[in-house]
């Protein structure tokens, strides 16, 4: 990092960021790449929070205390699933490219793999978000499916993609 470098630090989501995490998601041009409703309450985000359940993490990314971005895992909890986490992350439109969704996703598959041996993690991502895309890619998730009309954005139905990341796959390179 050069002196020019923004400061990006990692916390773990908790009740100072939940105005941060309501105003994040509810950009409508983030809305309209993740899989939530906009014009969400605080009240839903608080929630979120409860219960403490350690198969969950969700992290923020923070630029001078201001919540930039947001990923969560979560573990499964169905004991033939336990090796299995799924992921959903969004960052701020200014923040896009700028490298804060790869240390949310290093972040998060580190406790994956070091932490609650997960084996795979899986994610829904529209079909057209390449950017979003090519940085799972990077993290070494492939594409195993296409789900035709899946959920509804700007009014219409639309394509997502299925990816997901092996371990097993990873040590074998």
């Amino acid at each position: 990092m050069s002196a020019t470098d923004p400061v990006i630090t990692l916390e773990r989501f908790s009740e100072a960021h939940i105005e941060g995490i309501t105003a994040l998601y509810n950009d409508p041009a983030v809305a309209r790449q993740v899989l939530q409703m906009p014009f969400q309450s605080t009240e839903v985000w608080r929630k979120r929070l409860a219960p403490e359940n350690e198969r969950v993490v969700q992290l923020v990314a923070l630029h001078q205390g201001q919540v930039i971005g947001n990923i969560g895992l979560e573990q499964f909890s169905r004991i033939r699933r336990s090796h299995c986490a799924s992921i959903g992350m969004g960052v701020a439109v200014a923040w896009q490219g700028k490298g804060v969704g790869s240390r949310l996703l290093a972040a998060v598959l580190d406790l994956a793999d070091n932490w609650m041996n997960v084996q795979r993690v899986e994610l829904t991502v529209y079909a057209d978000n390449e950017a979003a895309i090519a940085l799972y890619r990077k993290f070494g998730f492939d594409t195993e499916g296409l789900f035709r009309e899946y959920a509804v954005r700007d009014g219409v139905l639309a394509d997502t993609l299925s990816m997901a990341r092996l371990r097993r796959t990873l040590r074998a390179s």
